[in-house]
């Protein structure tokens, strides 16, 4: 989990914000991507946009024709009501189209396939969560992506010096 921070000094303040999920693209090759509206109660709005998420251990299942994130950690807000006790780890529904649902169900019928979450951010006043369609990785090819992207590196550096 990553949250984005304001630049210091100049006070201003750049928004809520997202939430990363880094691990994602190391341990999954992400094919293709998608976009969803997330369903939340109130404190865990404000919650959100203070930044209180854990993405690491999520994943998305389709379940009786609906989509549902599981695993996603959101921290209580510790201002809330105590009238609801809400599970920071519950599953929360996301809205998509059926034509998207039928066509992630297709894709996840495939052997290996898995939907994760990549990021939560806010688009207007909304909760999106962007998942990504992924295969898992073999040990072999993380290694593989860590010496291609230290070698691009290293190009990019004997670049700038030239």
């Amino acid at each position: 989990m990553v949250a984005n921070k304001s630049s210091g000094g100049s006070g201003k303040k750049t928004g809520p914000p997202r939430i990363i999920n880094r691990k994602a693209r190391h341990l999954y090759e992400i094919e293709e991507t998608f976009e969803f509206g997330i369903v939340l109660i109130g404190s865990e709005v404000k919650s959100l946009r203070g930044g209180n998420a854990n993405l690491q251990d999520g994943y998305a299942k389709i379940v009786r024709g609906e989509l549902f994130l599981h695993g996603l950690h959101i921290s209580p807000f510790e201002n809330r009501n105590t009238f609801h006790d809400l599970d920071p780890k519950r599953e929360r529904k996301l809205l998509a189209h059926k034509k998207q649902i039928a066509k992630l169900e297709v894709s996840l019928a495939q052997c290996g396939y898995t939907l994760v979450p990549l990021k939560i951010y806010f688009t207007k006043s909304f909760a999106k969560v962007q998942l990504g369609l992924g295969k898992g990785k073999k040990l072999y090819d993380k290694r593989e992506s860590l010496k291609r992207k230290t070698v691009d590196r290293e190009m990019e550096r004997a670049m700038k010096e030239r």
